[in-house]
């Protein structure tokens, strides 16, 4: 009669996407009741464009400062703990709603690391956020004040992925061309 290995390995666990055990991908760090200072650090280390999530039990919405705009007409409650994923003007994640996923920025050099802040450039799939904010990422690229993607110009845009439903209202918005050229690809990037 043949035993039963009770140890886990790679190849006969489960990807933690899959499931989804979000316990396994990221740690939550709660800040203060009120004060948007929560955040979320990996727990794993994946390369450019790997799958870090499915978003698997969404919930429509209206336009609020912690839901995620799908598609033109439609807003989410990711009901997960991916709502604790913050913004950044380099972002380490993105979320791509066409695909219900969240992937590895593409353009991260050398990929998500094991203890990495969590976040995604939210003009990526904001048109028009509910709740401004003053931008805390530190980084050079820094946009300041983060209002959604209709007030950001082509030549700031160009240089993010961005979800279709963005470079489709940036079409109607007549800026005579997509900001990336085609969908989920860097206009500079390509």
């Amino acid at each position: 009669m043949a035993v039963e290995s009770t140890t886990k390995t790679a190849q006969n666990e489960v990807p933690a996407w899959v499931k989804p055990d979000l316990t396994r991908l990221l740690r939550v760090e709660r800040g203060e009741e009120g004060s948007f200072t929560s955040r979320s650090i990996s727990l794993v280390t994946l390369p450019p464009n790997a799958i870090f999530a499915r978003i698997t039990n969404p919930t429509p919405s209206t336009c609020a400062y912690s839901s995620v705009q799908a598609s033109k007409t439609l807003h989410i409650e990711l009901n997960c703990d991916l709502v604790y994923i913050n913004h950044s003007c380099r972002p380490t994640l993105i979320f791509d709603m066409e695909n219900w996923e969240v992937r590895v920025n593409p353009q991260l050099e050398g990929g998500l690391k094991e203890g990495d802040e969590l976040t995604f450039f939210y003009p990526s799939s904001e048109w028009d956020m509910s709740q401004a904010f003053d931008c805390n990422c530190k980084e050079k690229e820094c946009k300041g004040r983060i209002t959604g993607a209709k007030d950001i110009g082509n030549e700031v845009l160009k240089k993010y992925w961005l979800n279709k439903h963005i470079e489709e209202l940036l079409q109607e918005r007549g800026d005579g061309k997509k900001a990336n050229g085609t969908n989920g690809t860097y206009g500079t990037n390509q």
